[in-house]
This record gives structure tokens, C-alpha cells and sequence, in this order.
């Protein structure tokens, strides 16, 4: 399923191609320090990122996601020294840059909240809310911020959460959980490997609801 992004309503979050206003997350396993003062990460599967977000007044949520591309990610490490530039290298060979195109995959999901009122009660995520959540794409470099764009949609989809499945599909007063999972291809030519993609989701009124980057 591929389409140039766009707000389809009741469904995918909306892509805006927006200039950044204010503004980490590492991803790759590491390593300790060898006697040589080397430090080596590992990005076997591609760039994961994780963060907590919530909806101001409304239910709070988990993002998990990852930035992958076929085969790319295999073998590639990075190579941090005490008195040396930064490398990355798969086997012998140096790698500089993204390939031309990268896959974003994250889904979220409702979690708790890090502070709840005392007797409040706990709310979900519903469509309708999902529906109206705004995603900003970035690619960074130092403070830099350049937005992204030409993005195309390659996946989306919406479920119920195992194990609360079951009980919702046959009891009417089980709050729905879902869970709301995003593919998409992100032109990357020419990035070099030190700039993260930085994703930030805002509410229709402009607040910042998660935020996170995907940083080799």
C-alpha cells in the first residue's frame, strides 16, 4: 500500500511538512570500552527508539519504532575512539551515508501515565483521537533541523491489543485498547550516517505529544 501521505480521517496520523520549532534517544547495542579506548555499537536490525507520550488531559501512550532498510543495518557498526573521529563500518568497508531510502516503522499503544490524580480514572487512546495527532519528520544534524518530505505511506493498520481482545469483543463496557502500527519510506540519499531522524507528534492544538529520534 503505497500513497503519497496525506490526512485520511479516522486513520493515519497526519504528516506535516512543517518548519521545526523548539525542540534522544541512541539506538544499537553497545559494547564496554576495550583497552584501546574503543567503543563499538551495533545496529543489527536497524535504529530502535522508544518513548512515552500522552494527549494533555487525555490517556497517555508508548511509541516503539524502528529505522530500517533491507540489508543496510546488517553487520554495520559504529566505532567510537577516545582521540578519533567516529566510523562506521560493515566488514572492511566504510559506510558514510543512508542508502536512498529508509523504512520508519513504529506503532503505538496506550500505557500509564507517570502521574495520575488520586481516584482518577484511567482513559485509552480511541480512533478518533489517533486520527487527529500530527506527525513532524525531521532529519537532524547538530542544532540543525531540515524537515522531510516526499514521504509515501507504505503500511498502517489498527488492532486490538492481545490478551484484551477477547473480553472487549464480548463485553460492551471493556474499554477498547488498540494498538495503531505505521510504515513509512523516507527518501535518505546523500544523509550522512551522524544525522538522526527526529519524529515529533503534536495534538491538533499544536502541543508536542511525543517526541523521539532515531540516532545512530
Amino acid at each position: 500500500m503505497r500513497s503519497r501521505l496525506r490526512t485520511i480521517a479516522c486513520s493515519v496520523l497526519a504528516i506535516v511538512f512543517a518548519c521545526p520549532s523548539s525542540f534522544s534517544q541512541a539506538a544499537g547495542s553497545s559494547r564496554p570500552k576495550t583497552a584501546h579506548g574503543k567503543n563499538i555499537w551495533n545496529y543489527e536490525g536497524g535504529v530502535y527508539m522508544v518513548t512515552d507520550g500522552g494527549i494533555p488531559s487525555g490517556p497517555c501512550f508508548r511509541l516503539n519504532g524502528r529505522v530500517t532498510a533491507p540489508g543496510f543495518f546488517d553487520n554495520l557498526k559504529r566505532l567510537d575512539f577516545d582521540n578519533a573521529d567516529t566510523v562506521f563500518r560493515r566488514g572492511d568497508e566504510v559506510v558514510t551515508e543512508y542508502p536512498d531510502e529508509v523504512l520508519l516503522e513504529f506503532f503505538i499503544h496506550d500505557h500509564p501515565c507517570a502521574e495520575i490524580e488520586q481516584g482518577a480514572t484511567r482513559t485509552y487512546l480511541t480512533r478518533e483521537q489517533v486520527s487527529k495527532l500530527r506527525l513532524n519528520l525531521f532529519w537532524k544534524r547538530g542544532v540543525d533541523l531540515r524537515p522531510v518530505s516526499s514521504v509515501a505511506t507504505k503500511y498502517f493498520a489498527v488492532q486490538r491489543r492481545v490478551p484484551y481482545a477477547p473480553v472487549a469483543a464480548t463485553d460492551p463496557d471493556v474499554p477498547e485498547k488498540l494498538e495503531w502500527s505505521y510504515i513509512y519510506a523516507i527518501p535518505s540519499a546523500g544523509i550522512p550516517l551522524t544525522d538522526s531522524l527526529v519524529l515529533i507528534v503534536r495534538t491538533p492544538d499544536d502541543r508536542i505529544a511525543a517526541r523521539v529520534a532515531a540516532r545512530m
